[in-house]
């Protein structure tokens, strides 16, 4: 009998999970199947999934809090839940210290949940005051170490590459100047030195949103656990396994394309005028769709935070995971 969606208390989750319909679609978990919810945050896609077949989830988080949720909703679940600490770049080696060596399907929604960013204790909101943390796994260095040690040329580039800030440098130079007086301790401090340095725009936009996407990238190295991330999938997925990426922004989306376009051989052809390559490894998963799925405009309307969610998904070869370690 399948299991009814568990719940962790009677009130409704925080965190409402995009794409949801879609991501579970695309996993089609079967009944006796093992899953992997990679990135557990309040447990949306492991409910689904569970609610959809008999099968097995492995969940996995970094954050104390959401492993703590997701051990309640263990109990619950007559062993059909397993809660893993960890980061879902070592979902292989955490699943096969569980004694699993395969998988069927592997889910992944990248980036910071809105539980998150609503507790501003956590320190991820320029929108309400709090610490400035933003760590997931709340422990190394956080927000504030970084913007009160990196030099103006370090900061400059994070807010640059990781937060697609063209005025980055100004940012950069308004942080030094600010933190010479008063060391940054407060989530609206940093804010409201960005907003004193870059004007609105007219897309209502904050001001200061690019600058704290940067640092939360950074403070967690979330586009290098992605890549690790998306390596790991391929080790565990068996044959004929899915998985299925939900990406909020362009820097998370292009790893992801890049890395699926590789490992299904769908490259653009090489110059007739170079020479040709030697055949590379075989491809390791076939797309599932050529382009990416976005939200519909009911779920956007419903949920705002929605509007840049992107799916990709691909089903998984029998061929032999890569060993390049190169995807992007």
């Amino acid at each position: 009998m399948m299991v009814a969606p568990p719940s962790p208390g009677s009130d409704s989750p925080p965190h409402v999970s995009v794409l949801l319909t879609e991501v579970v679609a695309a996993l089609a978990p079967l009944a006796g199947e093992v899953m992997v919810d990679g990135t557990f945050g309040a447990g949306g896609y492991t409910r689904a999934i569970l609610a959809t077949a008999p099968c097995r989830v492995f969940a996995i988080d970094r954050d104390p809090s959401a492993v703590a949720t997701g051990r309640a909703m263990q109990a619950e679940t007559a062993g059909q839940l397993t809660m893993l600490e960890g980061r879902y770049g070592d979902m292989d080696r955490l699943l096969a210290q569980a004694g699993i060596a395969q998988v069927q399907g592997v889910a992944l929604d990248i980036g910071v949940s809105s539980m998150q960013i609503d507790q501003a204790e956590r320190g991820f909101s320029f929108a309400k005051d709090g610490p400035l943390d933003m760590r997931m796994e709340q422990n190394g260095p956080s927000a504030a170490d970084v913007v009160n040690s990196a030099t103006e040329a370090e900061l400059a580039d994070i807010i640059y590459h990781l937060g697609e800030e063209r005025f980055a440098r100004r940012v950069a130079r308004a942080i030094v100047d600010a933190r010479a007086d008063t060391p940054f301790t407060r989530t609206l401090q940093l804010a409201n030195v960005v907003r004193g340095a870059v004007r609105k725009s007219g897309d209502g936009i904050d001001p200061a949103t690019r600058t704290f996407q940067a640092l939360r990238i950074h403070v967690n190295d979330e586009l290098g656990e992605l890549q690790r991330g998306l390596e790991a999938a391929e080790r565990l997925l068996a044959p004929g396994g899915r998985l299925a990426v939900v990406t909020f922004h362009s820097l998370e989306d292009r790893v992801v394309k890049n890395f699926l376009k590789k490992r299904s051989g769908d490259m653009p052809a090489p110059s007739r005028h170079l020479p040709s390559p030697q055949a590379g490894p075989a491809p390791t998963f076939t797309l599932l769709g050529r382009k990416a799925i976005a939200p519909s405009e009911a779920e956007t309307r419903a949920n705002p935070r929605a509007r840049s969610a992107k799916l990709r998904a691909a089903r998984r070869t029998d061929s032999p995971a890569w060993t390049d370690g190169g995807a992007s």
